[in-house]
């Protein structure tokens, strides 16, 4: 059995240790893991580059090109669009295409605030004051009726050069390739995008992929009716049920 000095010296101890860690705000004991990092709410990220690749770069790219969405590093795309839009396109998305809305009040994941955190990052970004060097680019959205012949038309001297007479493709170069494009009639490309994003790459170019913007590959720039009547001419190549058709047994 302890005796009573021994046993008041091992309490005395403990009640030191006591208010030591009183004292020092310590209360890590030896042996036990400390604190983990502090990890944050999901709505509480408010930094750009974080939310941008969380959301955003799976489709648009990394650095906002070379992916499969339309490329967002384009200032004239920017400048055409305009914060308002691009803002209003990540918040609520965009009917008939694959762009998905993320704002809460759509059924998205990000608050109003990271929704305008990501548009103004995007604009801080890629954004240039003089993309479009003092021309007059058609609008973002169109607003004129459209006449399918006349866009044929317009495809054919704007666009053949390219992406084919009839839209089909282009083979490029038959030894190296260089030049090759794919169907841009193909009713399976047609039903995965939007008659908007459709003007929008018409406007804008893509380029992350040598297509040039509105004014920079005819001998005169496209205007808001051309634009409106060839995006009208490829819509109308779309079909009900895109795919593979199977015979039933």
């Amino acid at each position: 059995m302890r005796s009573a000095p021994h046993r008041l010296a091992v309490f005395g101890a403990l009640m030191l240790s006591a208010a030591c860690l009183a004292v020092t705000g310590c209360s890590r004991i030896p042996g036990r893991p400390g604190p983990g990092p502090e990890v944050i709410r999901p709505d509480e990220v408010l930094d750009f580059p974080t939310l941008y690749k969380e959301n955003c770069a799976a489709c648009h790219g990394a650095n906002g090109k070379n992916g499969a969405a339309i490329s967002l590093a384009n200032p004239v795309y920017i400048a055409v669009a305009g914060e308002q839009t691009i803002q209003q396109t990540a918040a609520k998305g965009v009917p008939g295409g694959l762009m998905p809305a993320f704002a809460k009040s759509s059924g998205g994941s990000l608050t109003d605030r990271q929704v305008a955190i990501i548009a103004q990052g995007i604009i801080q970004q890629w954004g240039t004051p003089d993309a479009l060097a003092g021309a007059n680019p058609p609008p973002y959205a169109a607003t004129l009726p459209a006449n399918a012949n006349n866009g044929q038309q317009a495809y054919a001297t704007a666009c053949a050069r390219c992406h084919g007479a009839n839209g089909e493709g282009n083979a490029g170069d038959p030894n190296t390739g260089a030049g090759k494009l794919g169907s841009i009639v193909n009713p399976a490309y047609l039903a995965l995008i939007s008659n908007q994003n459709l003007r929008s790459l018409v406007i804008a170019g893509r380029p992350d992929e040598g297509m040039p913007d509105w004014r920079s590959d005819a001998a005169q720039p496209l205007t808001d009716q051309q634009v409106t009547d060839i995006i009208t001419w490829l819509a109308s190549k779309r079909t009900a049920e895109p795919g593979q058709p199977y015979r039933s047994h």
